[in-house]
């Protein structure tokens, strides 16, 4: 028979006995419990470039904004299959950008805007162009943008998230795949109304604080022994992941709570603005550019906002213009905010789909294409503002029917590799091993950075 050391019998013995073992590892492991300003897998990271931009706000417009009546503007060509744009456009700012009637408020920012006309991507599904926009894989499942990001860079916030995704759709949105589950994107209202979401399982009254604080202590302790004794990278991003949860309490719930906003932002971001839509509504696509602001202004470094519904196969010209409404004033608020606080020059703002939208479709007497458009990869519209782009300028074209992209073509392995290289990191060194092989986020075909949209 074997004798049983100390250690195994207080690990084995019930009640107090076990109290005893975990005391022991209170005492041992509190100092590495109790985690440091900026350190961990959350730690700021140095660069590898030059950085022009230090946020994300990813504005995902899902279901595929149509280029031809937003911000592609193709007069109308007689009877040809794709008849162009459905909407008035005009000419905005010094720089003379050609924007749609749809978008009046952010027509006035067209001197911020860069767009990309010239966008294209390897697919016309939703599912699979949509993965791809947000992770560069159409199939497989690989981390998210944000994720990379993130796990680039570091936080500058340790008590909040460094990744919040707002209403997601879909978690390969905010997914961290085989990046340590730290890096994951924290979601935010997802099969919620955004008017009441909160992070849930922050908050809870059953303890005092500082109670709190010792009990968790207490279980980082022995998770701090576990992890000493075992080799599995995963067991820190959960002992952090712990911590985060912590810090949060006390700081997102404040962020998240818009009641100390005055009646006058609320009113410029559309907050709970009745559009005329119940979708549009629902959305409250303004709480989520409102939040994005504040989140930005607390060091957050990526986050993503989710406007779904813009896939108008029927009722294009109302839906459309339901959309653009319920997205116009808050975009432009946004903008303005983040100029007047100082904040545009290092937060690089993206809006865009998984894929644009052909012209309205003719009448052709069948009732459920009338009015209606299909889908488009090989030509479509992005566009991006701060963040160290060009000012009032326009890159790519396409051709006369809108169709296909002609010059300047931005697949989304570019558009990433652009992304990383303004927030100085080289999306060929940003790798990781897995299944044998380095991953990135541009995949093995690799990405090019759009030079040329840089200021």
């Amino acid at each position: 028979m074997s004798s049983l050391s100390r250690r195994q019998l207080l690990q084995t013995t019930s009640c107090g006995f076990g109290y005893m073992a975990m005391a022991g590892l209170y005492g041992r492991a509190i100092s590495a419990a109790t985690p440091t300003p900026l350190a961990g897998p959350l730690a700021l990271k140095p660069t590898s470039l030059p950085p022009r931009a230090k946020h994300v706000i990813f504005m995902c417009m899902g279901g595929g904004p149509a280029q031809l009546d937003t911000f592609d503007y193709k007069p109308q060509v007689g009877n040809k299959p794709h008849s162009g744009s459905a909407f008035r456009f005009d000419q905005h700012g010094d720089s003379g950008l050609w924007i749609s009637e749809l978008f009046p408020e952010l027509a006035r920012h067209a001197d911020k805007l860069c767009l990309l006309n010239g966008m294209i991507c390897d697919s016309s599904n939703h599912a699979q162009s949509y993965q791809q926009l947000h992770t560069g894989e159409r199939l497989q499942k690989r981390p998210s943008l944000g994720s990379w990001v993130l796990y680039g860079l570091g936080t500058e916030n340790q008590d909040l998230p460094g990744f919040i995704n707002l209403k997601p759709a879909k978690p390969s949105t905010f997914s961290s795949a085989f990046l340590p589950s730290i890096y994951q994107g924290m979601p935010v209202g997802m099969n919620e109304d955004m008017r009441t979401a909160m992070i849930h399982n922050i908050d809870s009254d059953h303890l005092p604080h500082d109670l709190k604080r010792r009990q968790l202590d207490l279980a980082q302790a022995m998770n701090q022994e576990h992890r000493r004794s075992r080799d599995d990278a995963g067991l820190e991003a959960v002992i952090e992941s712990l911590e985060l949860s912590f810090r949060m309490q006390a700081t997102a719930p404040e962020l998240l709570d818009t009641a100390g906003e005055t009646a006058e932002t609320l009113e410029r971001y559309g907050v709970g603005r009745d559009v005329g839509k119940e979708r549009a509504i629902k959305s409250d696509f303004g709480r989520q550019c409102l939040l994005a602001r504040r989140f930005i202004e607390a060091g957050v470094r990526f986050v993503q906002l989710n406007f779904d519904g813009w896939d108008q196969h029927t009722n294009h010209r109302e839906d459309l213009a339901a959309n653009c409404l319920a997205s116009d004033r808050p975009i432009a608020a946004l903008l303005e905010d983040l100029e007047l606080r100082g904040l545009l020059d290092e937060t690089l703002l993206v809006w865009g789909g998984e894929f644009g939208r052909p012209g309205l479709v003719p009448d052709d007497n069948n009732p459920k294409r009338a009015n209606g458009t299909g889908h488009q990869h090989r030509g479509f519209t992005f566009w991006l503002a701060g963040g160290g782009v060009k000012r009032g300028h326009v890159h790519g074209r396409t051709n006369e029917i809108g169709s296909a992209a002609v010059e300047g073509q931005v697949h989304f392995r570019d558009l990433h590799a652009t992304i990383l290289h303004l927030l100085g990191l080289d999306h060929d060194r940003l790798a990781v091993r897995h299944g044998g092989r380095d991953l990135r986020l541009t995949g093995v075909e690799g990405g090019k950075v759009v030079h040329d949209i840089i200021a």
